[in-house]
């Protein structure tokens, strides 16, 4: 079983939904948390058949801003007990004796009205005597080294939320990717980085699920870094896609050169295969042009993303963002090619199998 909590930052934006279907499908997780995720129901509820979850409970947004959604499969036991406009709180395994609680936590994002966010986790610890594990953006650090850029934050903040994790009985069970989990930067050059996601649990939850390991994963549509929480510790791979014309490579003037070179070439084929043969040669150098000339997008935006993250170590070091922002654009027009991809692949699913389109898209569109 594992969990993901993200703070994404919106998901009317078509480039946060597909992230989403990414690293569902990449991760496979039982349940799922999102905080801001500033969409209506008819928009959770797309979500939710495209991530191809079982449930969805949601606390509405207030106005354009906020808002919170849990996923999760048929496959957990889980039950909602409460909820705010800052927490979702649920039980796994109700009134079983392997009981625990999984809380999806969204601190306040104002300075001044954070001390209600401590108060509400201290609310909720006094409510049950189980194992508890609470996952989200808490908004504040906890100590300096969590803050890179700007002014130093201020002691009394970080005390009050490293005293309402000791009342709570947390223990912070670290990660591994990146250091901090929230990035802004600026376009007069500077960056701030600050790791304000985490995941906390209480000694009895980190005993029995003592393999747990917490990810930091990379987000090009969010600030926030997505947080998969593994209990199993281990990742899954994923399959191999097959070849199939995409009509983004129509924005390559050379893509119809490639075909028309192929269906002109003369060779010794049977009359009767002849079409067959033109068919296999032309998808065969479609393929050899792709990987050479036009470039698979996944390919580069793995490249991008790579030197996105080698930018954003030299950032830290010179204060100087300016490459980070090129990459960035660059890595938005890739995922927007991308996008186009997907819905490629969508509106053509959709004319064969309607509804039931699905399973079928999420395997062929890995």
């Amino acid at each position: 079983m594992s969990i993901i909590v993200w703070n994404c930052r919106g998901l009317g934006n078509p480039r946060t939904g597909t992230e989403l279907e990414v690293v569902t499908r990449a991760k496979d997780p039982s349940v799922l948390f999102i905080a801001e995720m500033w969409a209506d129901e008819a928009r959770l509820k797309e979500i939710k058949r495209k991530i191809e979850f079982d449930n969805l409970f949601f606390v509405e947004r207030n106005n354009r801003g906020g808002g919170l959604a849990l996923f999760w499969r048929n496959s957990v036991d889980l039950h909602v007990d409460s909820f705010s406009p800052n927490h979702i709180d649920s039980i796994i395994n109700k009134g079983k004796e392997e009981a625990w609680r999984f809380t999806g936590f969204y601190g306040e994002p104002v300075t001044h009205k954070r001390i209600d966010s401590w108060n509400k986790l201290r609310q909720l610890h006094r409510k049950f005597n189980i194992p508890w594990l609470c996952a989200g953006d808490f908004n504040e650090i906890m100590r300096s080294s969590e803050k890179l850029g700007g002014s130093s934050r201020n002691q009394s903040q970080m005390q009050l939320f490293r005293d309402v994790a000791d009342e709570c009985g947390f223990i912070d069970l670290g990660f591994t990717g990146p250091w901090y989990t929230w990035q802004k930067h600026f376009l007069a050059g500077h960056s701030l980085w600050e790791r304000l996601d985490r995941a906390l649990a209480t000694n009895d939850w980190f005993l029995r699920f003592a393999g747990t390991k917490v990810h930091h994963l990379k987000s090009d549509s969010s600030n926030h870094c997505p947080i998969w929480i593994d209990m199993a510790g281990l990742e899954l791979q994923c399959a191999k896609k097959p070849f199939r014309f995409e009509e983004a490579w129509l924005s390559d003037h050379t893509c119809s050169e490639v075909v028309e070179a192929s269906w002109e070439e003369r060779g010794v084929d049977d009359p009767a295969t002849k079409v067959i043969r033109k068919i296999e040669r032309c998808g065969r150098e479609l393929k050899r042009w792709e990987r050479d000339h036009f470039g698979n997008i996944r390919n580069t935006l793995k490249k991008k993303r790579k030197e996105f993250t080698e930018a954003e170590k030299e950032a830290m070091r010179t204060g100087q963002n300016f490459k980070i922002q090129r990459l960035k654009s660059e890595i938005t027009e890739l995922m927007d090619k991308e996008n186009r991809l997907w819905f490629q692949r969508s509106k053509v699913l959709w004319a064969t199998q309607g509804d039931r389109n699905s399973k079928y898209f999420h395997s062929r569109a890995t």
